[in-house]
Order: structure tokens, then sequence, then C-alpha cells
């Protein structure tokens, strides 16, 4: 099988690559840098079975609109419009994001420019599977900086703070993000929940990778601070469900950064 790959330098990307060439698919990759020109694209999705588009900005905090809407949506579209026009099948990296606080209301312009690119891939492909993808953890993202994970950063100081509550996120081990892909490929259309299914709180997460914690007084909580969030099982795809619960995951996770 041949693919394109974006974003395979990335956290999910680096991941998938190595799966994808540990199954024998021909990978062609591309990062944001690289070359966008549309001839070049054309010649190789012209090429391609299956489009992994795992490549985005993935800082929520950005608020440059002019360069998280160029790098999210308009490159996107881009391949999206390439992909309709040689039918090739489209699995995009989307986002539990898209859900906002549970209203379908983005919450931050990463959200937004998630949930066009997601509408405009389902209007443009036929072909074109959307995973909405939950709190990932995992090996591999050490580069991301604040927009690692709270495992990962509790790992690097030794210690963390959580606000106080009944704070709860679906923390999905990034194998689990690999294995979707993999099978989303299989599947023609549709967007699903990408994560455990079930919400656990943050202690939970820190007992699970040996880290102390300690809490924030309640004032310091924003008021735009998301209290849950979830996967919806009846959102899974059919045929895949994840392998790894938070104490499985943790443990992997633990070991690998100790080594």
């Amino acid at each position: 099988m041949k693919v394109l790959l974006t974003g395979h330098k990335g956290f999910i990307g680096s991941r998938l690559l190595s799966k994808l060439n540990n199954l024998g698919y021909f990978v062609w990759t591309l990062e944001k840098e690289g070359n966008y020109e549309e001839l070049y694209l054309e010649s190789i999705i012209s090429r391609c079975d299956v489009i992994f588009h795992v490549g985005a900005i993935s800082d929520t905090t950005l608020q440059d609109a002019n360069e998280m809407l160029y790098y999210n949506f308009t490159l996107s579209k881009m391949i999206f419009d390439l992909a309709r026009k040689h039918d090739v099948k489209v699995v995009y990296s989307s986002s539990a994001a898209n859900y906002g606080s549970g209203n379908g209301i983005p919450n931050n312009l990463y959200g937004w420019s998630k949930l066009l690119t997601e509408e405009y891939g389902l209007k443009a492909c036929e072909k074109f599977v959307a995973l909405r993808y939950f709190n990932v953890y995992g090996p591999g993202e050490e580069h991301k900086g604040k927009m690692a994970s709270v495992a990962y950063q509790a790992y690097k100081s030794g210690k963390f703070k959580l606000f106080p509550g009944e704070i709860s996120r679906d923390f999905v081990y990034v194998d689990d993000i690999v294995h979707a892909n993999i099978h989303a490929a299989i599947l023609e259309r549709g967007v699903f929940d990408v994560g455990t299914g079930k919400a656990e709180r943050f202690q939970t997460l820190l007992t699970g990778m040996e880290i102390p914690y300690e809490y924030h007084t309640e004032d310091k909580i924003p008021s735009w601070y998301q209290y849950f969030t979830q996967a919806d099982k009846d959102k899974f795809m059919p045929g895949w469900e994840p392998a790894y619960k938070i104490s499985q995951g943790t443990e992997l996770y633990r070991n690998y950064l100790n080594e």
C-alpha cells in the first residue's frame, strides 16, 4: 500500500510512521515546512491509496488566526481537493476540541480550525474518515513543551499542581491512536471518537506515573476551563476499541521515560 503521511516528525506522526514502515507500506512524508506546490503534491497523491493527514499546529494557546488557519485549514484544503480529484481516501487527525464544553462549539482558535477543516473534508471527499482524538499521552511527545501531556510535564518536573475538584479527562495512550489510524484506512467514511470511553481524574494519571501532586487554590481555575471530557463509545469506529487502560498506559510510559 502507498500512503502519504503528513506531520511525520511529530508526536503521533512519528509513532504512526514507525508502524506503517513495520507493516511494509510505501510512505511519502510531508511536514509543514515541506513542499506544498500543487503539482508536486498532486504527483504524490495521484499515486496514493491513503492519506494520513496528521500534521497540524497543535498549540491550543496560539492566537495568530492567520497562522493557525493557513497551516490547519488552507494546506489541508489543498490536500483534500487533490484527494477528491484522484479518489484517494483520507484519514484526518481531528480533535475532541471540536466538542468544546460539550455543546459543539470549540473553546479556542485551535478547536475552530480543526472543526472547520473536518467539515470541509467531509464535504469535499467521498472517502473521508475523521478521528477525534481525546487526551493523548505516551512516547514521542518530548519535544512538545507546554503542549505535552500532563503525564510528561509532571514527569519532567517531578511534581505537579492540579486544580481542585473532580476534574477528569479521557486519557488515551498514543499506540491506541496509531491503531485507530490503521483501522480507519479500511473504512469509507465517518467521524469517530478515539479515546478510552472512560474519564479519569488527573490524580489517577499522576499516581500511575508515580508523580506527587498538590493543588492550586480554587480561584486559579480559569472561567473557560473544561472540567470533563470523555469519548462516546457509541461513536467508536466499528471493529475498533482501545487496547490500553490508564494503568497499562502509564506503566508503559513510565518505563519508557525511566529508560
